[in-house]
């Protein structure tokens, strides 16, 4: 996606909540971010790491102990939630049961002293857009989860916020209808240009959809970046670590050049591996391979790493390698499963591991 002005910023935003016997928490420690116009932007971590906590700040149900929000170049921290060009997704969605489906997209316009008919012209735009019009008459307590979801994104988008923010939205549903749902939100996104932030502890989630990713842990965003960065450049442990499965390697390096480092493994074979941007590595370092990034071998002498196969495990759409690594330790190996029979292969064989052409990444930590 090509750069585009800046619709939210946070500048150095902290945020400490004041519990019982004057402890303090500090949800927030000094955060900065940019989010582009128009962009699907995830703010990713687990539980806990202050994502929630951002996204009320922005759409001004809290404010800020220190620092700034912007939108569209406005500090926005001192205005209540009304008063901001922002509309949010609650993950419960907090609909009307009581009312019809186009009564519950109409209310925020009503709210806002819409005349009529221009409340029904843009009721059956957003009915229209999230493919609900045979439901308009129907009470909300009488759809299902999937089609309450879309209720509830088309009564945000109505009032046609400059900003939309997705607080886990999708957590309620089943696996089958959130996967149906997040080419949805993707596709309105599209449609409507609108910024779309959305916050998830689902690594899934966040890749499917998301223009850019930040990666959020005990109060501070570790990185961002698109999915293919975060994923297969991450920047510190706890990225490679929350994102996908991953091997860790421990390596020394011996020199840097053009963003890469050539390091030495503990079996002596040396290898060439990413740098995080701004980062110059030196010393012990740890490594990271997605073990979709490498392949298992019985030509051991060419291997990067050689071992015996300890664990085979069969997924489906593809199987692990599991090899305990002669000297110690342990590698996964994913293969992708094809109907055209390949080498097959038994526990306990010999066997080596080759890394595919810029798999290493070397981590800040």
């Amino acid at each position: 996606m090509a750069a585009g002005q800046s619709a939210i910023e946070a500048r150095g935003v902290t945020k400490i909540f004041q519990g019982a016997e004057q402890q303090s928490f500090k949800a927030l420690d000094n955060v900065s971010v940019t989010i582009r116009e128009n962009e699907f932007f995830t703010l990713l971590g687990p539980s806990g790491c202050g994502k929630t906590t951002l996204l009320r700040l922005i759409a001004g149900f809290d404010f800020p102990t220190e620092g700034e929000i912007l939108l569209y170049g406005r500090d926005i921290a001192p205005l209540p939630p009304f008063k901001r060009p922002v509309n949010t997704v609650f993950q419960n969605y907090a609909l009307f049961p009581h009312m019809t489906v186009g009564q519950n997209i109409g209310f925020g316009l009503e709210m806002l002293g819409k005349p009529r008919p221009a409340i029904e012209a843009r009721v059956a735009e957003m009915l229209r857009l999230v493919r609900m019009e045979e439901l308009r008459n129907r009470k909300t307590s009488q759809i299902s989860g999937g089609q309450q979801q879309r209720v509830a994104l088309a009564r945000a988008l109505a009032p046609q916020p400059k900003v939309l923010l997705l607080d886990e939205p999708l957590s309620a549903l089943d696996y089958k209808l959130r996967k149906d749902m997040q080419i949805e939100l993707k596709r309105l996104q599209h449609e409507t240009g609108i910024t779309f932030i959305f916050v998830t502890h689902d690594q899934e989630e966040a890749l499917t959809m998301s223009d850019r990713i930040a990666v959020m842990s005990k109060g501070k965003i570790l990185q961002v970046g698109s999915p293919h960065d975060i994923y297969d450049r991450p920047s510190e442990r706890f990225v490679a670590n929350f994102i996908g499965e991953t091997n860790f390697i421990e390596a020394t390096v011996s020199g840097t050049a053009n963003g890469q480092a050539s390091v030495r493994l503990s079996n002596g074979a040396a290898i060439s591996a990413g740098v995080p941007e701004g980062f110059t590595p030196s010393g012990k370092v740890t490594v990271v391979v997605r073990p979709e990034h490498a392949d298992i071998t019985g030509d051991r002498a060419r291997s990067t790493m050689t071992g015996s196969l300890s664990n085979i495990v069969y997924f489906g759409t593809d199987t692990h390698y599991h090899v305990k690594l002669d000297g110690g330790g342990e590698f996964v190996v994913r293969r992708q499963n094809s109907r055209v029979g390949g080498t097959t292969h038994e526990v306990g064989e010999a066997i080596g591991v080759a890394f595919e052409e810029g798999a290493a990444q070397v981590l800040r930590d």
